[in-house]
């Protein structure tokens, strides 16, 4: 980068050390009991644990792809339970955790990614949006869904926030900067979050962007942060600040979580070809799990015997998601029909149609042998 495009960096929010020393911030005060530090560092290390056996899934031939987050949980863990019942979330394909927090199953998840299921989960029942394939698009509909609560009058303590997810990769789409600009010209409540894991695919972030993603809002005309994306207490404390003020009617805010793509893009990727292995170790030694854990043994909030309980638990975990994952049922053909509209269609209805009379042209085969 030359120096006349070189932009200072911007300040790292940041509770919690990678050593496991906590701090406080002067502008973002968390306030936290043991109980609730505890469940954090459940939600982690339950997060990792789905990831780690869909990856062993997909090697299996149990799913058709899956999306890691290995490395990202702690950025989607404390960003999820920062959002009140009333919020809604608007995710990409890698928001594991954020579904976790949402009381997704994950064999739901397992579901989208196995191919036999359309969706997954009732977004009007959660609150969480369907998983979004398209690059940077959900951060347009994030934005149109908060000038909808803002016209319908949902504001205040107890009314309404949202949140888009997104990588950095989706900051060079065009769909992102329309929709920042369309959230800040209407004041929108909606929390941008952007998950920097330092790389699009193969592309890397120097190769991306001339400033650092955060400093992209001030162009806009809305404040943009940048926090420790593998601190959970942080992620929290910002997350929490920024849905409340957006709640309050005080517009948008980006929020920038500075962390790593510790996996593959997706287990059709590999790492390897294109990153050093000195990067990843170098990130392995901030890694979220770990930090907490180290806080909670020193505050003696955690002993051996709660640390147990918590594997055990995954352990349990991992064996439901293996044997339920294979259970799930493959769907009827024509159920790919369902529910694409809110209202009946022709043009759906014509498709349907046609695609009943094709299966029904294999006389000797039947439905089932087409699948």
């Amino acid at each position: 980068m030359s120096d006349n495009t070189a932009q200072a960096e911007p300040e790292l929010i940041q509770l919690l050390t990678p050593d496991g020393e906590l701090r406080q911030h002067p502008d973002y005060p968390l306030e936290i009991d043991a109980q609730q530090l505890r469940e954090l560092y459940r939600d982690l290390v339950l997060v990792r644990r789905i990831d780690t056996e869909a990856v062993a899934l997909q090697r299996q031939g149990e799913l058709g792809l899956w999306a890691s987050l290995l490395g990202q949980e702690a950025a989607q863990v404390g960003s999820g339970r920062a959002l009140h019942p009333n919020d809604v979330a608007f995710p990409s394909y890698r928001e594991h955790g954020v579904a976790w927090c949402f009381g997704i199953d994950p064999v739901q998840l397992l579901g989208v990614f196995r191919g036999v299921t359309n969706g997954g989960w009732d977004p009007n029942e959660h609150g969480l949006q369907l998983y979004t394939i398209v690059i940077g698009s959900q951060t347009l509909h994030a934005t149109g869904y908060a000038m909808g609560v803002q016209r319908d009058g949902a504001l205040g303590e107890d009314g309404t926030a949202v949140i888009s997810y997104f990588g950095d990769g989706a900051t060079s789409q065009g769909d992102t900067s329309e929709a920042f600009n369309f959230a800040a010209v209407n004041n929108a409540p909606v929390v941008f979050f952007c998950q920097n894991n330092q790389w699009a695919i193969s592309e890397p972030l120097e190769r991306q962007s001339r400033v650092p993603l955060c400093q992209r809002a001030s162009g806009f005309g809305f404040p943009g942060v940048r926090i420790d994306g593998n601190d959970v207490l942080a992620s929290l404390a910002v997350t929490r600040a920024a849905l409340r003020n957006a709640r309050e009617g005080q517009g948008p805010m980006l929020i920038e979580a500075f962390t790593y793509r510790m996996g593959a893009h997706t287990t059709n990727d590999d790492p390897t070809r294109y990153r050093a292995s000195a990067e990843l170790e170098e990130w392995q030694n901030k890694d979220p799990i770990s930090r907490l854990r180290t806080y909670l043994v020193n505050e003696q909030i955690a002993d051996d015997a709660f640390l147990s309980e918590v594997e055990a638990e995954a352990d349990q975990l991992g064996e439901r998601l293996r044997t339920q994952c294979r259970q799930l049922p493959d769907p009827e053909p024509l159920d790919i029909f369902h529910e694409v509209y809110a209202e009946p269609n022709s043009h759906i209805d014509r498709q349907r149609a046609d695609f009943a009379d094709y299966l029904a042209s294999f006389e000797d085969v039947g439905t089932e042998g087409v699948r």
